[in-house]
């Protein structure tokens, strides 16, 4: 059976267009949502454990963070879970629509979403007493950045690359 399936660079100049603004508005509040961690976490396994179970017992702490309740744990997990999916989804199809194959192109639409469930189910046991899922959050956070960087620039390639 021969496949056929549309390639990105077949696509509409409207359509290319869609896509592009969607790269950047989710490029924008993705990179925000980075900052937001590395303000609060300060991108290392300690800052990721004291911003979920907080460091009250640090009398010399430069801020006090106070521990986060099952419901806010819950709130963050599925949240995160529920849109960060979406997201992923979207950027795994639109990778897979481009003429990129092989190993690279499969990793890309699977990757990031292991991570999601890696990263959010992770705090989700970091807060039930699993304290080396602290290191488990900082390498699947990092996998799911890389792989949103590099789908997204792939897609942007394919999107603007002058047809021959």
């Amino acid at each position: 059976m021969i496949e056929t399936r549309a390639t990105i660079t077949s696509f509409s100049k409207e359509m290319k267009t869609l896509i592009l603004i969607y790269l950047l508005i989710t490029s924008l509040g993705f990179l925000s949502a980075l900052q937001f961690v590395n303000l609060t976490t300060e991108g290392n396994p300690t800052g990721i454990e004291e911003n979920y179970l907080g460091n009250e017992q640090d009398l010399e702490a430069a801020e006090m963070k106070f521990a986060k309740s099952e419901k806010q744990i819950l709130n963050i997990v599925h949240a995160h879970m529920l849109s960060l999916s979406m997201l992923f989804l979207i950027l795994g199809i639109l990778v897979s629509c481009t003429p990129l194959g092989g190993s690279l192109r499969t990793i890309l639409i699977l990757e990031p979403m292991v991570s999601v469930a890696m990263t959010f189910g992770g705090i989700y046991l970091l807060t039930k007493g699993v304290m080396w899922m602290k290191y488990l959050i900082l390498f699947s956070g990092i996998a799911m950045v890389i792989s949103y960087i590099l789908s997204v620039a792939i897609v942007v390639y394919w999107i603007l690359r002058k047809s021959n």
